[in-house]
């Protein structure tokens, strides 16, 4: 085996629906402003009990269910969040002890915020190509209600909660690309969860809003360059789901017409690290893609960080 391969994909979302209109009654907007601003109409709130490790759980669940596997056969656990209350055990640990892992699986938590999935697809492929691991579980998981300011308006009509993963495995070609990754450390205060603002999420979203306008297609073209893969031959295009005005664009200005582009945040919001994987689960339910067809992941965030490769549909 010299190769790595998404074999299937997941997601969980809390039962709550939470439409603007509630957000109404909390901060002063309205949902034509946000829908107009940002594009979501409805997100997922999780409830006191669910929790990071638990909804990373349940998605674990999904994803082990619709590849046919069980807990047994993972040996590597990797966990993308940046909302974790409880520093140890992991939350990667926390999901290998709910699954009833015995097999002392290898449990790692990637925090790069909103860029985390991509990160921690890359570090499950790496490892499976220096041959460290033969088949990886790899989730993005947040509770980003955690850490809202709900007096803040510019940021609480924005954040949701939810998990999404997928399995990855050793295989005898590579059906992920290279990642492309970075970060523009002088814009760290751009995205942050500090102790200094009660360990609240904050954001000067008009430059993040800026930089992604500015820099995402470049650097998008650039992880295509690195993929082999023209923009026509893209079948999906999964972003970070943080604003539906940088999503839609990007397609037209990479050229990719025929690609299908995740919109998921209209009816998720922004679930940071979990965004990727929570839009390609619920992409390859709703208008599932042939099998090995080229799919663009790229994600931006806190540091402020990015990631991105190409991945052959499983």
């Amino acid at each position: 085996m010299t190769g790595a391969r998404v074999v299937a994909v997941g997601h969980h979302q809390p039962a709550r629906v939470v439409p603007n209109s509630e957000l109404e009654k909390l901060v002063e907007t309205n949902d034509e402003w946000i829908r107009t601003r940002v594009g979501i109409v409805e997100r997922r709130w999780a409830g006191p009990d669910e929790t990071v490790d638990l909804m990373a759980f349940k998605a674990a669940q999904d994803v082990l269910d619709k590849a046919g596997m069980s807990a047994a056969d993972i040996d590597t656990v990797i966990v993308a969040t940046c909302s974790a209350l409880d520093r140890s055990p992991n939350m990667a640990a926390r999901v290998a002890n709910r699954l009833g892992m015995d097999n002392n699986p290898a449990t790692i938590d990637v925090n790069t915020a909103c860029s985390g999935f991509p990160h921690a697809l890359a570090m499950a492929q790496h490892a499976i190509l220096a041959g460290s691991s033969r088949t990886a579980l790899v989730i993005g998981a947040e509770k980003l209600t955690d850490v809202t300011d709900f007096t803040d308006r510019t940021t609480c009509v924005l954040t949701a909660d939810g998990a999404g993963a997928v399995i990855v495995t050793a295989a005898e070609d590579n059906q992920i690309s290279p990642v492309l990754w970075g970060s523009m450390p002088q814009m760290g205060d751009a995205v942050r969860i500090e102790r200094d603002n009660d360990d609240k999420f904050a954001q000067n979203g008009q430059a993040v809003f800026k930089w992604t306008i500015s820099e995402l297609p470049r650097i998008a073209a650039e992880v295509l360059e690195k993929a082999g893969v023209a923009p026509s031959e893209l079948g999906a295009i999964v972003l970070h789901q943080a604003n539906l005005r940088i999503i839609e664009p990007l397609a037209r200005k990479l050229g990719a017409d025929n690609a299908v582009v995740a919109t998921d945040v209209t009816e998720s919001g922004n679930t940071s690290a979990a965004s990727i994987p929570l839009a390609l689960s619920k992409l390859m339910e709703s208008d599932p893609l042939p099998s090995g067809t080229p799919i663009l992941l790229f994600a931006f965030g806190g540091g402020l960080s990015y990631a991105g490769q190409v991945i052959q549909a499983p």
